[in-house]
């Protein structure tokens, strides 16, 4: 598929990701965190993606990361975000040679879940009231997929 390309994080994507955040406010509210009116404008996007872009520059991660991806609900049930966890494990395990991968979903996000299970991330465990979404604490399903290729 050549549909799919994956960029780190710039500010000068910031009108684009707002845009998105914008497009799917309703459709994310079930999955996300509440949000302050000011996360969907564009310069709170550029504060957070020059954030992600120092972070990724100075190499402040310690070889292991979390994984969280949203897709336009236009473009569901299509194999797009199956397509870019498995370009984005590849990269971060043969390039970034990180350990792990993890990744924290609500059980009801049944789409979210085989996403990962097709890319071979297993269930770790149940972390009870994991994570404050759209006003309730969510419990989630840690799953997890190492860099086996560093254990050979």
């Amino acid at each position: 598929m050549q549909h799919i390309r994956l960029v780190p994080a710039d500010e000068a994507l910031a009108e684009q990701t707002a845009a998105y955040y914008c497009r799917n406010r309703i459709f994310l509210q079930e999955f996300e965190p509440v949000r302050e009116e000011e996360f969907f404008s564009v310069p709170c996007q550029q504060k957070l993606l020059r954030e992600e872009a120092l972070e990724f520059r100075e190499k402040t991660a310690f070889r292991s990361a979390f994984l969280g991806y949203k897709l336009d609900e236009r473009f569901l049930n299509r194999g797009y975000m199956t397509e870019a966890v498995g370009m984005l494990v590849r990269y971060a395990f043969e390039d970034l040679h990180l350990h792990r991968i993890e990744a924290n979903v609500m059980p009801k996000n049944k789409a979210s879940l085989r996403v990962l299970e097709k890319n071979c991330f297993i269930n770790e465990g149940y972390s009870r009231h994991y994570l404050k979404i759209n006003g309730v604490w969510e419990d989630h399903i840690h799953m997890v997929k190492l860099n086996e290729a560093m254990h050979i």
